[in-house]
């Protein structure tokens, strides 16, 4: 059963983020790809997320296809056009990707290419209308195509702080909702606690909710985050457990698999996030038991 069909059905489905290469060496790509092929249910590729320049997410997901995989890969306002933009969709489903996500765009301040000019023809808002109507057999300007793509296409929930943030990003994913997202992509979930409401409040915007679970890859990750993303939840005593671990790589991997287990009540899925990780991916479903 694909990423669409176990949606539909309201099952639980298991993503895992794979980077494209920043260089053509495709070795490590490939290799965790293999690793993980019949454990999820399919890859999230970014294309240049947070604004690192790599392998465009097309090639990336021609790769993983053809390790028998199923992709998801992302579009941002942020690097292209309005043209572009439809060009690229298109190709994508030429290509044999079916799955869009609408992606926030991270700020260029902290890119590889901060000197880079945004483009920011679209908002995410219209680029989702846009791609809907390129389903209905025309383009942005009203020209028929030669051949309607087929698309799944989700939104993501821009990082927040504070109730009244979260609130409002809410309401910004139900103009994306209705604008054609059938599935919402969150934030990074640390603390399940310091979710929960959050969360309860996603699961009534009447599409599959599917949460980020992000690999703490040390204790100096972990304070940088709760330092300079409050927002996170990530608590004291998860802090602490890291410290005092013998093996702190290992503890981030256990907790992220504790987190997936936890998730598995509250929402219809997990996409697996370990930014350049990706080696790790197994040993964490390992410790989800999934």
């Amino acid at each position: 059963m694909n990423f669409q069909k176990k949606l539909a059905a309201d099952e639980f489905v298991l993503l895992a983020e794979m980077h494209t290469p920043k260089g053509v060496n495709i070795s490590s790509l490939v290799n965790n790809a293999r690793r993980i092929k019949g454990r999820v249910d399919g890859v999230v590729i970014p294309d240049m997320d947070n604004g690192i320049m790599r392998m465009s997410a097309l090639a990336g997901s021609v790769l993983m296809q053809q390790e028998g995989l199923e992709t998801i890969i992302h579009l941002y306002c942020r690097d292209r056009n309005r043209m572009a933009l439809q060009g690229d969709a298109l190709a994508a489903n030429v290509l044999g990707t079916q799955n869009i996500i609408v992606a926030h765009s991270a700020d260029m301040s902290q890119s590889d290419h901060s000197d880079a000019k945004p483009v920011y023809d679209l908002d995410e808002v219209q680029l989702i209308e846009t791609l809907k109507s390129l389903q209905k057999g025309k383009d942005m300007s009203g020209f028929e195509l030669d051949g309607n793509p087929d698309f799944s296409v989700g939104c993501t929930v821009a990082p927040f702080t504070g109730a009244d943030a979260a609130a409002k990003e809410l309401e910004t994913a139900k103009k994306k909702i209705a604008a054609g997202a059938g599935f919402v992509i969150t934030p990074s979930v640390f603390d399940i606690d310091s979710s929960a409401e959050f969360l309860t409040s996603a699961s009534q915007l009447g599409v599959p909710v599917i949460a980020t679970v992000f690999l703490i890859k040390s204790l100096a990750i972990a304070q940088y985050i709760a330092n300079s993303e409050p927002e996170a939840n990530i608590s004291d005593d998860l802090i602490r457990r890291i410290r005092k671990s013998s093996d702190r790589e290992q503890e981030g991997v256990r907790i992220a698999g504790e987190t997936i287990a936890a998730l598995k009540e509250k929402v219809q899925g997990v996409v697996v996030q370990t930014l350049g990780w990706e080696h790790k991916i197994p040993e964490i479903l390992d410790a989800a038991g999934v």
